[in-house]
């Protein structure tokens, strides 16, 4: 039997309405912090008879009592005076001792034996679906297309996704429909817009084959072979998901708070364009270009030290040892002849460091020897890291749909000058 909570009455047929201050006690906050609840929708109020404050349903405070003591919030726990991380509960990604999962199958296993967009189905479903393709509407290609189109030549990959996003968003007047289906729906044809709406560097229709040969023909000018494609197809899979990195939270906020599923996944792209994030494929394809032209990683290394900078491609927070997403695909680049320099190059980068630092490679790095290998820009890597992540955050957006709406609000801790001040001159 659970102990009473104190001042509470435990017969059922009684119900009791609480004040602010009671509230608040009950709740271990200031009385401000009561109302606070009340706006993020985790409490509801009623005027007190007499229309003098505000009263809290009992069972409701003690609920989120409960909760709070719980997990500090709704399936949100953050402890930021003490240095902790924002954590959320979720079902999509566990990331465990140097391996991750997705739903609880071994991704680097699942990436190996099943095509993206089987991967990106038992992400949003947990059923395997043989053979799943995702095909664009002419119109809704179309549309994205001109809007990218409009764009300066020297707009990047993320600035075209973004604008094809919301191109794409326009044409749909189904847009905010959240149910599950619908956001289904959504997802399966925005990830091929995406793509579609890329200016191809291959010509030659690549038809409504899988989704990495359709992508290759936006981001090489050599035809391609089937292993190269394997390669693309299984670096889309493993980049699906990667637990609560920096733009899936921000998709997760988005969607908290109700945005659809178009204006979640422009949250997601405005994050990853960060060279700490999306972008840090790009700097170790410069890089590792560098090392090859000079012929050596030592002065290269030397220089990226000299100024202060870290090594791109090497070291990742959640893997103590080598970054398994990493060694999926270099074991795939050991059967492309073409990328023998480059893999050569990558392992001399990662000797040189080690010296100093015994850092693993990461994905960054591996994918930077696939794009430099087949002849690609060195923004390739940031333009496959978000065609594939999208099928993530469009996960991470129909987990959050489930859940009660702006659950993502933390509160700041204020440290400025306490009030009141005098009114500036």
């Amino acid at each position: 039997m659970r102990d009473q909570e104190p001042g509470l009455p435990t017969d059922p047929g009684t119900e009791r309405r609480l004040t602010t201050r009671e509230a608040a006690e009950l709740l271990g906050v200031k009385p401000e912090t009561v109302y606070a609840y009340v706006s993020r929708g985790q409490l509801s109020s009623r005027r007190a008879p007499g229309g003098r404050g505000s009263t809290f349903d009992a069972e409701e405070v003690r609920t989120l009592g409960r909760r709070n003591r719980r997990d500090g919030g709704t399936g949100v726990s953050a402890a930021p005076a003490s240095g902790q991380e924002l954590s959320v509960r979720t079902r999509i990604t566990l990331i465990d001792q140097d391996r991750y999962y997705y739903r609880g199958v071994d991704a680097v296993e699942l990436a190996a034996r099943h095509s993206y967009e089987e991967v990106a189905e038992w992400l949003w479903t947990g059923r395997m679906r043989p053979g799943a393709s995702f095909t664009a509407p002419e119109a809704y290609a179309a549309v994205a297309r001109r809007a990218v189109d409009s764009l300066p030549e020297h707009a990047g990959p993320a600035d075209r996704l973004r604008v094809a996003v919301v191109a794409a968003a326009a044409a749909d007047p189904l847009r905010f429909d959240l149910s599950e289906d619908a956001v289904l729906g959504t997802a399966r044809v925005l990830i091929p817009t995406l793509v579609a709406a890329l200016p191809p560097v291959l010509r030659g229709d690549p038809g409504d084959g899988p989704l990495a040969h359709r992508l290759w023909t936006r981001l090489s000018g050599r035809p391609a072979d089937e292993a190269s494609l394997r390669v693309l197809d299984t670096a889309l899979s493993l980049l699906v998901d990667h637990d609560l990195a920096a733009s899936t939270l921000a998709v997760r906020v988005a969607a908290s708070a109700r945005a659809h599923p178009y204006a979640a996944v422009s949250a997601g792209l405005g994050v990853i364009e960060g060279p700490l994030h999306g972008a840090a494929g790009g700097l170790a394809h410069r890089m590792l270009l560098e090392v090859l032209d000079r012929g050596s990683a030592a002065p290269v290394v030397a220089e990226e030290l000299r100024a202060g900078r870290r090594i791109p491609g090497l070291g990742h927070r959640l893997y103590r040892g080598e970054d398994p997403r990493a060694r999926a695909l270099f074991a795939l680049l050991e059967g492309l002849p073409e990328a023998a320099s480059a893999l050569a190059a990558a392992r001399d980068i990662v000797a040189t460091t080690a010296r100093h630092t015994p850092l693993h490679a990461n994905v960054d790095l591996a994918l930077a020897v696939f794009t430099a290998s087949s002849g690609m820009a060195s923004t390739a890597g940031e333009t496959i890291f978000a065609v594939a992540r999208t099928a993530g955050w469009i996960a991470h957006a129909l987990e959050e749909y489930g859940e009660r709406p702006l659950r993502m609000r933390p509160s700041g801790l204020y440290s400025g000058p306490r009030p009141p001040q005098p009114l500036p001159e």
